[in-house]
């Protein structure tokens, strides 16, 4: 029997008990014949549907597994196996993949199991089967076998896919077709075109490294003599040993991959394919990357992230691919898909690891959370940091900044009201400030008071922190500088007709609208900004209506033109428009207002509807982490609120509320915070040593699993610039997400919301569409608190919003059942 699930990685493939007729000590009986062992293979034993019976003497258990994905997720041709079975038995064991015998004498002996890789795997199906020369076929699984160029399970390859070996390896990628579309490749001189390339396919190379008295890296010598400046490194199993590194680049998945380790210089073999694993503790670290990247590109190789000598020197071996860096691209479906194929080269390689633990920041906090739920078993243990629970549902809330941020200096309502730093808050929901000492000023502030707008002397976050975003996410004209060397495809025609955004990026999983465009999951139908503000009394009911009814919404992707001041000009050329005070205006917009839908007189401004299709698509697709995790988490954060840095704080306890939600509890889940100038780093070191105790406990006492082997300092917990810990426990977090006293880490870090929040939503912050309620309800079930209507405030009310007010007591409108 087999199974497999789809995303996941490390799964055996079942077992077959032979329960009374296997012993270590049985003679053989005899031998198969080719064609009965064919026979078998077709129809083989079946397995106990109980589980695996116990016989006396022991536990006489065969079985086989891959251990290096998910059978049906094979990739590049080979597979790491496992047989598990006694000693005894071994020998009365053949194998065959594809009815070819298979040499076990190669394998790796272990005291339970036989492991070894198998390769020669042919694209598609293939028949892998374990036989016993006395009864037969025992297993028999069915291995899907893909390219190593991909895709597994993620759609379509996306092209154009501009090739980046040549700026950051210095090697050109393979020719994989003749005639263009495709990436130039040149020959070795670099002056003539020899073909081109969609895959940028390069084969792996191996580079020694070792780490200098001066702290850097510097390739090993030629000649292999050790240099008089190397440095050594104590290792968390307390060695102290040479601090020379082997590592080996190459592409998986169209992207750059990496895997390093430490090595034994003297081991430093001549054939790089001779692995030296003596100085590796056993531990992988996959090293996640942030950023907001479109796709089309190959990405851009980290060796700080790639090669972290903080990590290495540890003796902890570290994966990493461009394909899971967000900076790259933002589509999860295929960040997934590589990191499954990253790992599972890496296991071929060097065996599984005693666990893998994830650790990146901003988007790379983000691939953890969102990957530990999609794809069980890819990582054991996540170290998410200033991290967000997803991108998705992240941009529901930022895509109302701009959109508030410009009505506030735009409107003729409330100017007071808004041009209050503070008071900017009650709509957006994040920190505003204003602090000189900091630099934390508005930038524009006498540009908008010159050009006749408001203007608050400080910002908010939405523009310290999300400003520019809704062009580099939406806007299809937008961000080709983050596709470098696109003028070495061909032709290029392909490269302007691509669609700069993040739901084209992803359009296989959203889908497409009626014009070919990719259907668009945000929205605000029923939103009410201000909602909070207006019931605790801090603005007019005049207030509340203006900024509903002229908010607006964000245009149709396809209807999206391009940007102006300060994002397609500079300021030269902005200030060069100074004689020509109208057209100085129409330049300036850093709000992307001519890509918003307004109204032009008291109708109110439409709002947009977002496609059910695509929220559901998002959902299915694994987009949204819903909080289905099931390993160990350390959330750490450093308290960014002052700084208005985009990464804020409640995003933490929004995660842990999805966890709840889903799980029933959050016991697994720890949440850290540092005062704002704490060395991250130090908090980073200190979480990796809580998560080795952690995921070594699980795998020592596997049936308690994880929150009984969790550790003494896995708790909440916050620290203050000097790490020192101001306190730590389960209420230290109180008051967030319950109504009870303010923990004292609650106070000393206090958190901010969100415009949807504000607006009378979730702290999970996962709602796409709400259902809708008709006003007359909203007004007697006490959505509005004490504020009264007159009649006029009616008809105004129900002028903005003609379909009814968003019921957050209700699930997203587009979540499908079950999840």
């Amino acid at each position: 029997m087999s199974a497999s699930i789809r995303g996941g990685i490390l799964l055996a493939a079942g077992s077959l008990a032979l329960a009374g007729c296997l012993s270590d000590s049985e003679s053989p009986s005899g031998e198969q014949s080719a064609q009965t062992q064919e026979q078998q293979l077709a129809a083989p034993a079946a397995t106990n549907a109980q589980g695996p019976s116990v016989v006396p003497g022991g536990d006489k258990r065969i079985a086989l597994a891959v251990l290096s994905s998910a059978p049906d997720q094979v990739t590049g041709g080979n597979a790491r196996i496992a047989i598990d079975a006694p000693p005894g038995q071994r020998r009365r064991l053949s194998l065959q993949l594809n009815r070819e015998p298979v040499d076990l004498n190669q394998f790796e002996s272990h005291p339970r199991r036989l492991e070894g890789v198998i390769d020669g795997l042919q694209v598609g199906d293939n028949e892998l089967a374990l036989f016993h020369e006395r009864f037969g076929a025992l297993e028999h699984l069915t291995l899907v076998n893909h390219p190593i160029t991909g895709p597994v399970f993620s759609g379509p390859h996306q092209q154009p896919f501009v090739c980046t070996t040549v700026d950051q390896f210095g090697i050109q990628p393979e020719v994989d077709r003749q005639e263009p579309p495709g990436f130039r490749v040149n020959d070795e001189a670099g002056e003539t075109v020899i073909g081109y390339s969609t895959d940028c396919s390069i084969e792996p190379f191996i580079t020694y490294f070792y780490r200098s008295t001066d702290d850097d890296w510097v390739e090993w010598p030629e000649s292999g003599q050790p240099p008089e400046d190397f440095a050594t490194t104590t290792t968390i199993d307390g060695e102290e040993v040479d601090f020379v590194v082997r590592v080996e680049r190459g592409t998986i998945n169209r992207y750059l991959f990496s895997y390093a380790m430490l090595v034994d210089p003297k081991r430093i073999p001549e054939d790089p394919g001779d692995f030296d694993t003596s100085r590796w503790n056993g531990r992988l670290l996959y090293a996640f990357q942030g950023g907001t990247g479109i796709g089309h590109t190959q990405g851009r190789w980290s060796r700080s992230t790639a090669m972290d000598p903080g990590l290495l020197g540890l003796g902890h071996a570290i994966a990493y691919s461009t394909g899971t860096r967000t900076d790259t691209h933002y589509n999860l479906q295929r960040g997934g898909e590589t990191a499954l194929m990253t790992k599972e080269h890496f296991v071929q390689r060097f065996g599984e690891p005693l666990y893998t633990v994830g650790l990146g920041g901003s988007g790379g906090g983000i691939q953890q959370y969102v990957y530990g739920q999609n794809h069980p078993g890819l990582i054991d243990v996540a170290i998410p940091v200033i991290a967000y629970p997803d991108m998705v549902t992240q941009g529901i809330h930022i895509s109302d900044c701009e959109l508030l941020e410009r009505y506030m200096d735009t409107t003729e309502v409330g100017v007071a009201t808004w041009e209050q730093t503070e008071n900017r808050s009650w709509l957006v929901g994040l920190n505003a400030t204003f602090n000189p000492q900091e630099g934390i000023v508005n930038p524009f502030l006498p540009i908008q008071k010159l050009l006749g707008y408001n203007a608050a002397k400080g910002v908010s976050e939405c523009v310290a922190g999300w400003r520019g975003h809704a062009p580099r996410v939406a806007n299809p004209t937008f961000g080709l500088d983050r596709v470098p060397d696109h003028e070495r495809w061909e032709p290029q025609s392909d490269i302007e007709a691509m669609r700069l955004t993040h739901f084209e990026d992803a359009r296989n999983i959203y889908g497409l609208d009626d014009q070919g465009w990719a259907r668009i999951p945000w929205g605000n139908v029923g939103v009410q900004f201000g909602l909070r503000a207006l019931t605790e009394g801090r603005i007019t009911m005049e207030e509340f209506l203006d900024v509903n009814a002229r908010v607006g919404s964000w245009k149709r992707t396809k209807d999206w033109v391009e940007e102006g001041f300060p994002f397609t000009m500079d300021e030269r050329e902005f200030l060069a428009l100074s004689l020509d005070r109208q057209a100085q205006r129409e330049a300036f917009d850093p709000w992307s207002r001519r890509n918003q839908q307004l109204s032009d007189n008291d109708d109110p401004a439409p709002r947009f509807k977002p496609d059910i299709g695509a929220i559901e698509a998002a959902y299915e697709a694994g987009l949204v982490f819903r909080g289905a995790i099931d390993i160990p988490v350390l959330d750490v954060r450093n308290w960014l609120e002052p700084r208005l840095d985009q990464h804020h704080s409640h995003q933490s306890f929004a995660a842990r509320q999805r966890i709840v939600n889903q799980m029933g509890n959050a016991d697994h889940h720890v949440v850290w915070f540092g005062d704002v100038d704490i060395d991250l780093r130090a908090m980073i070191d200190r979480a990796l040593m809580v998560a080795d105790e952690w995921a070594l406990g699980i795998r020592r006492d596997p049936k308690n699993r994880i929150a009984k082997n969790r550790p003494e300092q896995a708790v909440d917990t916050c620290f203050d610039g000097d790490a020192e810990i101001i306190a730590a426990g389960d209420q230290v977090w109180a008051g967030i997400l319950d109504d009870q006293v303010e923990g004292p880490c609650t106070l000393a870090f206090p958190i901010y919301t969100t415009s949807r929040i504000e607006a009378g939503g979730p702290i999970t912050g996962d709602v796409f569409q709400c259902q809708l309620k008709p006003l007359q309800d909203a007004r007697n079930d006490g959505t509005y608190g004490p504020v009264s209507f007159t009649d006029e405030h009616v008809q105004r009310l129900e002028a903005i919003f003609p379909d009814g007010v968003c019921d957050y007591d209700l699930p997203d409108k587009g979540r499908p059942n079950g999840l």
